[in-house]
């Protein structure tokens, strides 16, 4: 990219979770690379993860952190290199303890989910929020662990039904034609119940 790119070019990547460091060396400019992450339905949640690695040029970063704020979205620095960034470093853990309640036979979808939105105000509990970022990325996630949760499995499960959450219609809940929640998904026992 290097080569093919303008001397002034600066590099981002909207990753959410690789490091920059890993692969900055392959631009032919490190100090040029940066990351801008997009939050998930950034037309509502407009926020922008700007994020560099050890080498990154700090003019670099303040021009990112610029850009995305010219093209509206609330820009976060993270202010050093780091898996998950600042939201994924707060929702992994998150979206994993929900799937641990579910594969160890606690609790259903539905009230895992339920209790977590009447409880705290939020909008979603952990499984909702699958449905959004959608099966393949966290399976992807879960396969690249060195010790993956079993919940690998019931994400594998979706995948092979061909559904993987809202983009799909279906994944814990059903969805109508504008992505509103319209039921539980019949495709997940009540209870995952340690058939893992």
């Amino acid at each position: 990219m290097g080569e093919a790119a303008p001397a002034g070019a600066i590099f981002a990547t909207n990753t959410s979770s690789l490091m920059p460091s890993t692969f900055a060396d392959a631009t032919g400019r490190p100090d040029r690379l940066g990351t801008l992450h997009f939050a998930n339905m950034v037309w509502r949640a407009n926020t922008g993860e700007v994020m560099g690695h050890p080498g990154t040029d700090p003019a670099v970063m303040d021009a990112l952190v610029e850009f995305a704020t010219e093209i509206g979205l609330v820009p976060y620095r993270v202010r050093k290199e780091s898996p998950g960034y600042l939201l994924n470093g707060l929702l992994i853990p998150f979206l994993d303890a929900g799937a641990r309640l579910y594969v160890n036979g606690i609790g259903s979808v539905d009230d895992i989910d339920g209790i977590w939105r009447k409880a705290t105000g939020s909008p979603q509990g952990p499984f909702e929020i699958y449905d959004v970022v959608g099966f393949n990325v966290a399976y992807n996630i879960q396969a690249n662990n060195p010790q993956p949760s079993p919940f690998i499995e019931v994400l594998k499960r979706g995948i092979d039904n061909g559904k993987t959450g809202i983009a799909d219609g279906e994944g814990f809940y059903t969805y109508d034609a504008e992505g509103r929640k319209t039921g539980v998904s019949s495709q997940f026992p009540e209870v995952w119940g340690g058939q893992v």
